[in-house]
């Protein structure tokens, strides 16, 4: 029969194949059955591996300590610490009971649990600057045993998991249980092929250099985020710490519609005043936008994994850029559903639910669609760089935050979006900051660009041996 996919395996096969002796046709499709590479380990062999917990008596308000990482800042890449990122902490004493899943330079973590195939399995490797940390049980940690440190590399090891080897293991494992995850004993039966000990290391010298770029590439964006905010009077701006702000009923209720606390936040207060106090003046959002949009629901049933139209998720988008490493697709015929919605070159991007107000920029080399509840915005009269910028800053971020407290789950409208306000910026200023912007992409595509590079080398190693 067309397009049926028969696979034969003996029951003493299944229980070899499977911990959990899993007997579902998934499991057992012929891309997981073909092509098993020779000199394999399981990790369990060459790994201590370990997964975190989520404390229950976490402070939520915490804005220093140790850092808990989570499964959103696992993202395929070098872990580098970023002023940028909005991480959970813990103090001391929740993580001295954690002591187990401290991490250490080199860590390579993994994610168990995700929502979708996108989350589960995406991996980073702790780069040796980052700062004291620890983990969720929504992720394993994978440190090399001394006995195979000059057998296996971090550095191959973290660039294994995310090449097409090491991501088909993941697929095959992956259980769909309400949401997907997987067990340190199925991480640990994951094996990895012991390539060249020298070829290890050149993949450590790319992974190195894609780093550096990267942190680089940082530092530009907060130069440029520096110089705006310094041209607004807010570079060294601190949040008021006041716990109470006293309103009459008519610059409450009657003014905003709003009888909600957290909505009279002072620190709201201040960054709007500081905007309206800026001495080029200020406008509304909606006095920038040329034209815009708000998503198409497009049908999940007709995702495709590869040879479509990229479409851009709340998820793929990132203060950095688009990220469409893990995008799903939809078909090149769907591409006209919705005109409005194809996305063109510097079209700002936001989001309009979850994380709200963040944004990003579409690059001339990227053909995407808009998923709803994300607005496409095609600037005028502003450079789209810098009102990117603006949005992502405390400026746009507080505005919408405002806005978006009170509900149980966080949205804003495009009415919304466009009724901030934002400082106007004089030309030469913005052709500045849009300049380091500029030059953080390239430096983050070149990063990339090696991250990838050093994942081929890997993949081209491993198909010699099958």
């Amino acid at each position: 029969m067309e397009g049926l996919e028969i696979s034969e395996v003996l029951l003493s096969n299944v229980k070899k194949e499977s911990y959990s002796e899993r007997i579902d046709s998934f499991y057992f499709q012929k891309e997981f059955l073909k092509n098993k590479y020779s000199n394999a380990i399981e990790l369990s062999n060459i790994c201590e591996i370990n997964s975190g917990t989520t404390p229950k008596d976490r402070d939520e308000n915490l804005k220093n300590g140790i850092i808990l990482l989570k499964t959103d800042n696992i993202r395929n890449g070098i872990l580098t610490f970023n002023s940028e990122i909005d991480y959970f902490f813990i103090d001391n004493s929740t993580n001295n009971k954690m002591k187990s899943t401290e991490l250490k330079n080199d860590d390579v973590l993994i994610n168990i649990v995700g929502a979708t195939t996108d989350v589960i399995g995406r991996c980073s490797l702790l780069s040796n600057d980052f700062p004291k940390a620890n983990i969720t049980q929504a992720m394993a940690l994978l440190r090399i045993k001394k006995d195979y440190q000059d057998q296996v590399n971090p550095y191959f090891l973290f660039t294994f998991l995310t090449s097409k080897w090491g991501h088909k293991q993941i697929r095959r494992i992956a259980r769909p249980t309400g949401q997907y995850n997987m067990n340190l004993q199925e991480v640990g039966s994951i094996k990895i092929p012991i390539i060249n000990f020298d070829l290890q290391n050149k993949i450590k010298s790319l992974l190195f250099e894609s780093n550096q770029k990267k942190s680089l590439s940082q530092s530009l964006y907060g130069q440029a985020e520096e110089l705006l905010l310094e041209t607004i009077g807010l570079k060294n701006y601190t949040p008021s710490q006041e716990k109470t702000n006293i309103k009459n009923y008519k610059e409450s209720f009657l003014e905003t519609g709003r009888l909600d606390a957290e909505y009279y936040q002072q620190k709201y207060e201040e960054i709007i005043k500081a905007v309206k106090n800026h001495k080029e003046g200020f406008s509304r959002f909606e006095s920038f936008i040329d034209n815009y949009s708000t998503g198409y629901p497009y049908k999940s049933e007709t995702y495709i994994s590869e040879n479509g139209i990229p479409l851009v998720r709340i998820n793929n988008i990132t203060k950095e850029g688009l990220d469409l490493s893990n995008a799903i697709n939809i078909p090149k015929h769907d591409l006209y559903l919705s005109e409005k919605d194809i996305a063109s070159e510097n079209d700002i991007l936001i989001s309009m639910s979850g994380t709200i107000g963040l944004s990003c920029i579409v690059r001339e080399e990227e053909q995407v669609v808009i998923n709803q509840r994300i607005m496409r915005i095609t600037s005028k009269n502003f450079n789209p760089q810098v009102l990117s910028l603006i949005l992502n800053s405390i400026i746009g971020k507080y505005q919408l935050e405002q806005i978006g407290t009170g509900g149980v789950q966080t949205n804003i409208s495009s009415n919304d979006i466009k009724n901030i306000i934002i400082p106007i910026i004089e030309s030469t200023t913005q052709e500045k900051i849009a300049a380091w912007i500029n030059e953080s992409f390239a430096l983050r595509k070149e990063s990339e660009r090696l991250l990838t590079e050093a994942k081929e080398m890997v993949e081209r190693e491993i198909e010699k041996g099958i």
